[in-house]
């Protein structure tokens, strides 16, 4: 299972073609989700008018060495390690299902593009690659969704309440979780299993990447801008148009101490 192209055995029934346009479809169909996401939303608009406003209220101007050092600071430590989040389990959970996710997107691609043929020999890492993608999003999506989320670990809501802004999640775990059982089936030879599992996975990715404009997957390309913002806001002292923070000693005792924090 670990070492088979699942794109290649379901090529006998479905043309590498119509994949590689599937592929394309899903990525248009991104793009245009997030283009109707700016222009509803107006979330860059809001970013603009505040990165305008914060820029008046700068202390000092940064050089361009200063802007390029905190933009590769932000990359290297908020974006791909997601420190923000401190060192606890949300964090191990979020890096799991990133990374998990990218690992899974980009074998996905390589396979469908470069070996989507029976007659094609796919170099054995994509498939490897592709199943460890799969299985770090399932660890990491499902420990997210069952113990981790705001409403079920702080608010004490159950696990399987669902609302719109949980699209993104759940159809990103049902991707990669029918992902996984179609292969299985597929590896052991159980035919007309591993088709219907090959349909459920292509209608979740449909779910997913055409979904976008009612999830939160456009969150991913607006964390990284305002995370950015954030850090330049405090280098030149603007601070997001915050007031400072206060520097005054603790005179009501353990406060938020009193409890480890786990309200987001």
């Amino acid at each position: 299972m670990l070492f088979n192209n699942p794109f290649a055995e379901i090529s006998v029934l479905v043309p590498p073609q119509l994949m590689q346009v599937f592929v394309i479809f899903m990525i248009l169909m991104v793009i245009l989700g997030t283009l109707l996401d700016v222009i509803n939303k107006k979330n860059v608009k809001y970013f603009f008018k505040n990165a305008k406003k914060a820029k008046q209220n700068a202390e000092r101007e940064l050089s361009g060495s200063e802007k390029a050092s905190v933009i590769f600071k932000t990359i290297s430590s908020d974006i791909l390690t997601t420190s923000e989040l401190g060192a606890g389990k949300r964090r191990m959970a979020h890096l799991l299902g990133m990374y998990g996710t990218i690992l899974f997107w980009i074998s996905s691609v390589v396979m469908i593009f470069c070996y989507s043929s029976i007659s094609l020999d796919t170099p054995i890492v994509w498939p490897i690659l592709w199943h460890i993608g799969a299985c770090m999003t399932c660890i990491g999506g499902f420990w997210f969704w069952l113990f981790l989320r705001v409403d079920v670990y702080a608010e004490a809501y159950p696990w399987y309440r669902i609302i719109q802004a949980d699209l993104f999640i759940l159809s990103l775990l049902a991707s990669a979780l029918l992902g996984i059982i179609w292969s299985f089936f597929q590896s052991i030879a159980i035919y007309g299993l591993d088709n219907l599992f090959f349909i459920l996975f292509a209608l979740s990715n449909i779910v997913l990447f055409g979904g976008v404009y009612w999830s939160k997957f456009a969150h991913m390309f607006y964390k990284p801008g305002a995370a950015m913002q954030k850090n330049l806001a405090e280098a030149d002292g603007s601070m997001d148009n915050l007031p400072p923070p206060a520097d005054a000693p603790e005179q009501f005792g353990l406060g938020i101490k009193r409890e480890a924090p786990k309200h987001y």
